[in-house]
């Protein structure tokens, strides 16, 4: 079988990887049954579908009736590493680093480096769209977490609130 699409083949191999990883996940939490769910079971449902999904995709690339082959071209370097470093500042910035100093700076701050940092991942960004972007995200991530679902974890820096 000759492969028809380089693209639908190696996200397919994704969804396949990423549904395999989410099942055996599943598997060290109580599953359950489906009258009493236990922790683990949406997960390994999760997990079941990605990785069927993943393999009819996958299968589906050999045929594919694109005319060059659907190639991958070149990784995006730029936006991967602008993306992945906003949700590990994120992290940082949320409940902070102690073993090198970083105090959690709480929620708001949070948000507002996550968007800031992912801002620069698009060529021509604009500092002005991403603070504004970042004053909605915060203000509805306030509401939807702290206020409606009262969820409890640091809103502000420590040095602020104490």
């Amino acid at each position: 079988m000759k492969l028809a699409s380089q693209k639908d083949f190696f996200s397919g191999l994704m969804f396949t990887i990423v549904g395999i990883s989410f099942a055996v996940g599943a598997t060290n939490f109580d599953v359950g049954n489906a009258a009493r769910m236990g922790p683990g079971y949406f997960p390994l449902l999760l997990g079941i579908v990605l990785t069927i999904l993943g393999a009819v995709i996958t299968l589906q690339s050999f045929r594919s009736k694109a005319p060059d082959g659907d190639p991958i071209g070149k990784i995006a370097w730029r936006p991967l590493g602008f993306v992945l470093g906003a949700n590990l500042i994120f992290g940082a910035l949320l409940v902070g680093l102690p073993s090198w100093g970083i105090p959690a700076m709480g929620f708001i701050v949070a948000i507002y480096g996550l968007v800031v940092i992912a801002g620069f991942a698009r060529p021509n960004s604009s500092i002005k769209e991403s603070l504004i972007l970042a004053t909605i995200l915060a203000i509805g991530s306030y509401g939807a977490f702290v206020y409606m679902l009262n969820l409890q974890f640091p809103v502000w820096p420590a040095f602020l609130t104490a």
